[in-house]
């Protein structure tokens, strides 16, 4: 009989893979309609197929993805707090569509009003939100008065930067409505992305020391981080000497290629023990397992 830990990492491994298989639900949904246009017929980003037939799989997937990332624990303190900031990011992403509703798709998208649909859509995350984290802040001091020894400043820390992003949306929300509806997909959507490539960073440089890899030498890890910082870059060079409207669409299909890559090794590397001994700086010191911090 499997014992609870089993069950535990058996979770764990699903929640991953959900993530990989919302990706490449995502993928087939944008193949297909692109399969239904002209060849030479994209749209100029995959966040602008959300006026395309591939929507309600685009909002589906991104709000799956955002919540596993914030169930999800990171290896480290800093890897669990980014992956909560792009949580809380990806359905602001999803339901906030780009103000770009582009030509290309294979039958007309009827839309209704756009600013009412964020209106209530976002009002409908914030109100969940809040209660959210209500309830982190509880575990968070319950746990500071149980387990004094084990608590640590990072659980604040995590704490407050989910509430920053938060409270900074939502007031961004109320304050200037048009404005949000006009801009909030971009500020999402980079701040989503940069922390991606961050946990990618922070991993390669766990997996160094892990290992003892010397500086000069890169992992599995380094290659992806440095592609997602590359490839992005020369993309941009490419559109501005060359001209390519299609620039976003390709640097959005990189970076959520290389993710998938980063995701499906470290889930790999992570099979069976779940979360992987955070690792000092010094080769001395002694590795201890993560603890979490940043809000679930």
């Amino acid at each position: 009989m499997t014992e609870p830990a089993g069950y535990s990492i058996k979770t764990y491994r699903y929640l991953r893979m959900a993530m990989v298989a919302m990706i490449v639900l995502l993928a087939a949904a944008v193949l297909i309609e692109w399969s239904k246009t002209d060849p030479h017929c994209l749209q100029t980003s995959i966040s602008a197929y959300y006026y395309t037939p591939v929507r309600a799989i685009f909002v589906g997937g991104l709000i799956t993805i955002g919540v596993c990332m914030v169930v999800l624990k990171g290896n480290t303190e800093t890897e669990d707090i980014l992956l909560n900031v792009a949580g809380i990011l990806a359905p602001g992403v999803a339901l906030v569509p780009t103000p770009g509703q582009g030509d290309c798709h294979s039958v007309p998208v009827v839309l209704g009003d756009a600013a009412a649909n964020v209106s209530n859509n976002m009002l409908a995350l914030f109100v969940v939100g809040v209660p959210c984290l209500l309830l982190t802040a509880y575990f968070v001091v319950r746990d500071r008065l149980r387990e004094p020894s084990a608590w640590t400043p990072a659980y604040l820390l995590g704490l407050g930067v989910a509430v920053l992003v938060f409270g900074g949306g939502l007031g961004w929300f109320l304050v200037d409505r048009s404005g949000f509806i006009g801009h909030a997909h971009y500020a999402a959507a980079i701040v989503m992305f940069a922390c991606i490539v961050a946990v990618v960073v922070v991993n390669a440089e766990q997996l160094r020391r892990k290992h003892r890899v010397p500086q000069s030498r890169a992992n599995r890890y380094s290659v992806i981080a440095v592609a997602m910082v590359v490839v992005p870059l020369l993309m941009v060079a490419w559109a501005k000497l060359f001209g390519w409207a299609h620039a976003v669409l390709g640097i959005e299909a990189a970076l959520i290629v290389l993710f998938a890559a980063f995701w499906i090794i470290q889930t790999q590397e992570l099979w069976s023990e779940g979360l992987r001994q955070e690792f000092p700086r010094s080769p001395q010191a002694t590795p201890s397992p993560s603890q979490s911090s940043a809000p679930e």
